[in-house]
């Protein structure tokens, strides 16, 4: 093991490391879990920003992601949901098919996980793209990451046990081939680079999930408007109640069949078809996963609509599930001894809420590992852990690669009202993690 030896008065400590490689909602989960539990951690992102997707998310608590928010702070792990809390521009909203939602504002969200992580003692290496792993016998050992616009520089990441958090979107030639081309969207693998698994790079064969029709691959479901580009009367709407339906004229209503490409499967509704529905994350969130702009600019208030996110809006958007990691129920990377996997990686949950969950518990259980312990699993009593469980299970079958699953709807949503663990009741639901052991689970310092 490459952990290193701290020496303190009166006595020595032994100081485990994890490495954690990707910096999006799940893999800064994944570094405060580890670091709770008594980790020295390195984290390595490629691009300029953390977050990721979150970077032009924003959906919060919407449906059963309030019952695995809450189920998730009980356990401990509540930091990052926390910080979303603080940064909500609008709560307890409703908009088509969701209810008790917040909507964090994208502006100044990444700034305030970033200096939580810095203030845990996280070292955030950004613009730093790993390429490549050093191994031996499945156990990885280090990392190698290119620094942008240095040539030929490199920086090596040593460690324990490895989080893979890389995602599962991207590079352009996945958007080419599954998609609709490249179309500017927050990962900018132009700029930064292509995503790497070190999972993959480490010789797993990653799993790719497949949409109904089993053409592979699901386009992220929500583009981002300037909001100054809509109608008074949508901006102030946005502003005051965070969300502004517009009804869509009947010929130019997308069909329902095509809302099926969409990764967001829980916006699979005719409500989606018939309107347009908009939400306020500090722009205009459009709740599809791209609109032709010469269509758009035909529904009133949408006139001189432009796109935020992706650039390109108007054509397509990002490529996504094209790189999961099989795995087990403790979020450990099947074939690999020493490395863990969260958020998309772990298979096909869908969203931040899902990302930070399965993110806490890789780190956590990587700083496990790490001290010698076994992986812990959250029982499928919970909504967290039987999510963890269903989807790996799903992800065996040929039908279950062809669907998404998110506490916020769609198929998974139903399952979980259907074995009753869906609630908004928080004294109920830590009642429920009290009964399951788990309480305060991720908050232990284990070395």
């Amino acid at each position: 093991m490459a952990g290193f030896l701290i020496i303190q008065a009166g006595g020595s400590k032994v100081t485990r490391k994890i490495v954690v490689v990707g910096g999006g909602w799940a893999g800064s989960a994944a570094a405060l879990a580890a670091r709770k539990a008594g980790c020295e951690v390195e984290l390595f992102e490629r691009t300029d920003m953390l977050l990721g997707t979150g970077l032009v998310g924003g959906i919060m608590r919407n449906n059963g992601r309030f019952t695995a928010t809450e189920e998730i702070v009980a356990m401990g792990g509540g930091d990052l949901f926390a910080i979303t809390d603080l940064n909500s521009r609008h709560k307890n909203i409703e908009f088509p098919g969701h209810k008790h939602a917040s909507l964090y504002d994208v502006s100044t969200i990444e700034p305030a996980v970033r200096q939580a992580l810095l203030a845990a003692g996280i070292l955030i290496h950004l613009k730093a793209r790993v390429k490549d792993v050093t191994m031996n016998e499945g156990i990885v050992s280090k990392v190698t990451a290119e620094i942008f616009h240095r040539d030929g520089e490199t920086l090596e990441g040593e460690g324990d046990v490895f989080v893979d958090v890389s995602g599962t979107a991207g590079p352009q030639g996945n958007c080419l081939k599954y998609g609709n081309g490249c179309a500017m969207c927050i990962y900018r693998c132009p700029t930064f680079g292509p995503r790497l698994s070190i999972a993959a790079k480490a010789g797993i064969k990653e799993v790719i999930g497949e949409k109904a029709d089993g053409s592979f691959g699901a386009m992220s479901g929500s583009c981002k408007l300037h909001k100054d580009s809509l109608s008074s009367e949508i901006r102030e709407q946005l502003e005051k109640t965070g969300v502004c339906v517009v009804p869509v004229p009947p010929h130019l209503q997308k069909s329902l069949a095509s809302l099926g490409q969409k990764a967001c499967q829980q916006y699979a509704l005719k409500e989606f078809a018939e309107n347009i529905v908009l939400l306020d994350t500090g722009h205009a969130k459009l709740m599809t996963a791209y609109y032709p702009l010469d269509i758009l600019r035909q529904i009133p208030g949408c006139e001189n609509a432009r796109f935020e996110d992706p650039y390109a809006g108007g054509i397509g958007n990002s490529m996504r599930y094209l790189g999961m990691l099989p795995r087990d129920n403790a979020l450990k990377v099947t074939g690999l001894n020493n490395v863990f996997c969260g958020g998309e990686k772990a298979g096909l949950l869908v969203g931040h809420t899902e990302a930070i969950v399965t993110g806490t518990l890789a780190g956590h259980n990587a700083a496990r590992q790490a001290f010698g312990l076994e992986p812990l699993e959250i029982p499928v009593s919970l909504a967290c852990g039987d999510a963890i469980a269903h989807v790996r299970e799903r992800m065996q079958t040929k039908e279950g690669l062809a669907k998404k699953y998110t506490f916020s709807g769609s198929v998974y949503f139903e399952r979980m009202k259907q074995l009753n663990l869906y609630t908004t009741d928080v004294a109920a639901i830590r009642e429920r993690v009290r009964a399951a052991g788990m309480t305060d689970v991720f908050t232990r310092k284990l070395g």
